[in-house]
């Protein structure tokens, strides 16, 4: 699995280079704040279409072909970002790399399900996650570094030679493997499954607005401040994945995960009301951490019900929720803000986050997921 985790981390660094530096090249090619909006939107409904359809077919054809034509086709999308003309070719871009999306994580997840052993499913998907989680994390500010050494469109070639790179090494070092399981999509949507989808929802549902507002809400702190804040958030979930996946392994994993997200959702309400960098340096320490160990237990529920349904069909679905929630929760948080304040919306994705949250615990038994 070694392979499949460098191939991970390094398109990963590459994504996360170029995220943070869209909009400002978007703004270089002439875009509006509402063909910015739309730049993202088109990401997110292009994944979440493609996402459950590439979960079910990865189940019958096997997860590395999907892996691969996806980062194949990253490696196209970085060089259609350089030769875009305007905006509105960003647009179309953002949606080819939705696509791209919807192949890779969920099947590499799925992947990394199927080779988990029984009783290891959080060591397993929580190493999965620090990988994913370190790449995204280290990469804005390897992006801001090149922007500022080479400039913006060095970023995009940067992130087509990493997923290139991630392209052959999966080709070379990675086997094929598919679950057999031959469903319908709703023959998957059943209680247990729509319950890791109320999970992920309420975690991109804070996800989504933190990314969009965050650097707003702390206007007051320098520009390395706000990314210190990310980062720490960003990188202290993935590590406590990795530190407490024994405990999830051994414990009740609908619990930790309840227990997990109910920190993790009153910490993220209180940050409207800081003011100073250290405190919000610290509550983001403990969001990151509560937030990791509560979406290691849901990873390793997942990866439990993917020998019943097919991984990549768990893990389509369990992504598809993410995707519905980054669409809609930039737009209600906005609107919101718009007409009140931040502090508001941030109060209304907050108590949403925590209703889908016991939407969860009540759809889904301890007993029904093993350990």
């Amino acid at each position: 699995m070694i392979p499949l985790l460098f191939a991970i981390f390094s398109a990963m660094l590459g994504l996360g280079v170029v995220v943070p530096l869209l909009p400002i090249y978007a703004r270089y090619l002439g875009a509006t704040t509402l063909t910015i909006g739309l730049i993202y939107s088109s990401f997110s409904i292009a994944r979440t279409t493609f996402t459950p359809v590439v979960g079910i077919l990865s189940d019958r054809f096997g997860k590395k072909r999907f892996i691969l034509l996806g980062l194949s086709m990253y490696s196209v999308v970085s060089v259609l970002y350089v030769t875009a003309k305007s905006a509105t070719d960003l647009v179309y871009v953002r949606f080819l790399h939705g696509i791209c999306s919807a192949m890779v994580i969920p099947c590499a997840m799925a992947y990394a399900g199927h080779v988990a052993r029984r009783g290891e499913e959080g060591k397993t998907i929580s190493t999965f996650n620090l990988a994913f989680l370190s790449g995204i994390g280290s990469g804005p500010l390897l992006g801001g570094m090149i922007k500022d050494l080479i400039g913006i469109k060095f970023a995009f070639v940067f992130m087509a030679i990493l997923t290139s790179l991630s392209f052959f090494v999966v080709l070379t070092f990675v086997p094929n493997v598919k679950d057999g399981v031959k469903v319908r999509l709703l023959g998957i949507l059943n209680r247990k499954t729509l319950s890791l989808m109320f999970f992920r929802f309420s975690t991109a549902l804070r996800m989504s607005v933190l990314i969009a507002f965050l650097p707003i809400l702390f206007l007051n702190f320098s520009g390395v401040e706000v990314g210190a804040v990310i980062s720490t958030m960003v990188l202290s979930n993935a590590i406590s994945q990795k530190v407490f996946a024994k405990k999830v392994d051994m414990s009740d994993r609908v619990k930790l995960a309840t227990f997990g997200g109910v920190v993790a959702v009153t910490l993220f309400l209180l940050l409207p009301f800081v003011r100073s960098f250290y405190l919000a340096l610290v509550i983001s320490l403990i969001m990151g951490t509560f937030n990791g160990i509560a979406t290691c237990s849901v990873g390793a529920i997942a990866v439990s019900l993917g020998r019943i349904y097919g991984h990549g069909s768990v893990m389509g679905l369990y992504n598809t929720a993410m995707g519905i929630a980054m669409f809609f929760s930039p737009l209600l948080a906005g609107y919101v803000a718009d007409k009140t304040n931040l502090t508001n919306a941030f109060e209304l994705v907050g108590f949403a986050s925590l209703a889908c949250l016991f939407i969860f615990k009540l759809l889904i038994r301890s007993d029904e997921v093993g350990v």
